[in-house]
């Protein structure tokens, strides 16, 4: 009876097992929960491992006469030294008020233009919604060039005159050419677009009832834009500044260039000498992008109903500006949209026409003279001594190995994060219920929650070892890339995911018709636009990445690498092209998936 029992006890074992493996989504949460929680915290376990390391040649082995092993030194120094209040404390208290800084400009620059083009009249709705996500398309650092090449001048900034200087000799104060305002301003134009669709995809969903409800007992305006609306909004809101401010916090480029000194350009600074205490300072910005996920997850547990979509009519009633307004806002727009996403590539393109740096004379001469284009076409003997040996831009082999190069790694992490991302956002979806589905959720997102800057020192300390040496590689670029880009597809995937009626699918398992065609033949089809976005985000983001990949590769590897080379060897013509180069290889790609599929970011949210 004993061994008929133990018999009976396997074999449900093992029908557990096979009834288990049988279901496709269970298989691809267990296959990439595992590989997701590795990809997640192993890279966070060798940086922390880091700052107690004693490293050959760098300050801790000189604080604590050890050659090797470990120690505390680098917490003790970094905390208590009389560096510590340049080394720590000045950067974090700079990095922290961008951050929130530029989360408050794009939620209300972003939430602003989100109400104009779906709750009123205003006119060209449909062209400012579509240009308006330029900022986000173009690369981190446009903004804050175009900010130096209009503002910057040689009485201030002690650099280059820009626009502003040399054809009105405007002086702006150095408040405004550099440090934390203008890093914030490019930061928050730069954001402003996740503010704009996740905001603007409430207001165009909401049902119109609860405002009209209000309006007919005398409810003021007022009232009702902080009692109901701003209330419905909030999740949208919480998720812009759980998205922002950890960019924001990694954010390289733009402080760099603004010359604000944040933990990201400190640890790019220390990363040489004080190496330890560099990784402290990768771990803190790691605490607080998780810290920022701990309190949006701990709001959204309140018992409050955000219900935007009900059973009844959701036809919204359009605010009237009146008849001047309406064109006098949409004109204020145009205005603001022209210089932040199309004055950018004009400004660029003459930039590599300019004999010097800064000489706009053609403008008030005339003169078209005053242009060259030996920037472009200088080959051999023709490359004077201004242009430091290098051939222009049409024959430069380094430009175009790197554009080569960042194809490559853009394609490979947009396929493969794309193709992930889609399969977790896929089984979470059909699993919602499930505690492991949630936790493969959050792992998979914790990449990017993560500064950039932190992730790629920590990825750096992880494969540029004795053991494992992957530095100047493109299978770790596109390993980091992945990991880092997954959420974009799984959040995509999983929001049009639950979308989808359950009986759809239902429908093709009673046929017996088989997952991988049932994929490909019904599901993929339905939501083509939403899954598509799922790879034309990370494709996009990882053409114009630099703070992610800044420690793993060496300059000239690829583009955003060798933009910081030429820019590093006062050739800003050259660094305006290879610019001018991202933002037009973006801009085509993404208007080529548009007419080919009907993709798009905005989701028709002006439309």
């Amino acid at each position: 009876m004993t061994n008929t029992i133990a018999v009976n006890k396997k074999a449900v074992f093992f029908n557990r097992i096979k009834t288990y493996f049988s279901d496709p989504t269970k298989i691809i949460l267990l296959l990439f929960g595992i590989t997701c929680t590795i990809a997640a915290v192993a890279p966070v376990i060798a940086i922390v491992e880091d700052t107690f390391k004693i490293h050959l040649g760098t300050i801790d082995q000189y604080l604590s006469g050890q050659a090797s092993g470990w120690s505390v030194v680098n917490y003790i120094d970094l905390f208590t030294s009389k560096l510590a209040v340049s080394n720590l404390w000045e950067p974090m208290g700079n990095t922290i008020g961008l951050a929130v800084l530029t989360c408050t400009i794009s939620i209300l620059y972003g939430g602003i233009f989100a109400y104009l083009v779906t709750r009123t009249n205003m006119r060209c709705r449909k062209y400012l919604s579509s240009i308006f996500i330029f900022p986000y398309i173009m690369p981190q650092w446009t903004l804050a060039v175009v900010w130096q090449n209009l503002f910057n001048s040689n009485a201030v900034t002690g650099t280059s005159n820009g626009l502003l200087a040399s054809l009105l000799n405007i002086n702006m104060p150095n408040w405004w050419c550099r440090g934390l305002f203008p890093s914030a301003m490019v930061l928050g134009l730069h954001y402003a677009p996740f503010a704009y669709i996740l905001i603007g995809g409430i207001f165009k969903n909401m049902d119109a009832n609860l405002e009209e409800a209000a309006t007919i007992l005398n409810t003021p305006r007022k009232k009702i834009l902080w009692k109901i609306t701003i209330p419905m909004i909030r999740p949208a809101i919480l998720s812009t500044i759980l998205l922002v401010f950890g960019s924001a916090m990694g954010s390289y480029p733009v402080p760099h260039y603004l010359g604000l000194t944040t933990l990201a350009t400190k640890y790019i600074s220390m990363n040489s000498k004080y190496t330890g205490e560099a990784s402290i300072l990768a771990v803190l910005m790691m605490i607080f992008g998780v810290a920022i996920l701990a309190l949006n997850q701990a709001s959204l547990k309140s018992r409050k109903n955000y219900t935007t979509v009900t059973g009844k009519s959701g036809q919204i009633t359009k605010v009237n500006l009146g008849k001047i307004w309406k064109h006098v806002i949409a004109v204020l727009f145009i205005i603001l949209t022209f210089f932040t996403s199309i004055f950018p590539i004009i400004s660029f393109a003459f930039e590599t026409f300019l004999p010097n740096p800064g000489d706009y004379s053609f403008l008030y001469t005339g003169n078209v003279s005053n242009l060259t284009i030996k920037w472009w076409t200088a080959s051999g003997a023709q490359a004077d001594g201004g242009m430091f040996g290098q051939p222009g831009i049409l024959f430069n082999s380094t430009i175009w190995n790197a554009y080569k190069g960042t194809l490559l790694v853009s394609v490979a992490c947009a396929l493969i994060a794309g193709t992930i991302g889609t399969l977790i956002g896929y089984a979470v979806s059909k699993n919602r219920r499930s505690k492991w589905a949630n936790y493969v959720n959050s792992m998979a997102f914790l990449p990017y929650l993560m500064p950039s800057i932190a992730v790629g020192a920590a990825f750096f300390i992880l494969f540029s070892n004795d053991k494992i040496n992957l530095f100047n590689t493109y299978s770790l670029l596109i390993i980091v890339g992945v990991i880092k880009y997954i959420p974009f597809a799984s959040r995509n995937a999983l929001n049009s995911m639950l979308q989808l009626s359950g009986e759809i699918e239902e429908a093709a398992v009673i046929q017996n018709v088989p997952w991988i065609k049932r994929m490909i033949y019904i599901i993929i089809p339905i939501q083509k636009s939403s899954i598509i976005n799922g790879f034309m985000l990370p494709f996009m983001t990882c053409l114009r990445e630099l703070s992610l990949f800044l420690l793993l590769c060496t300059q000239g590897f690829i583009l955003s690498t060798t933009l910081d080379y030429f820019d590093e060897m006062g050739l800003y013509a050259f660094s305006s092209a290879i610019n001018l180069i991202l933002i037009v290889t973006i801009l085509l790609s993404n208007f080529a998936v548009n007419k080919l599929t009907g993709a798009s970011l905005d989701s028709g949210i002006g439309n």
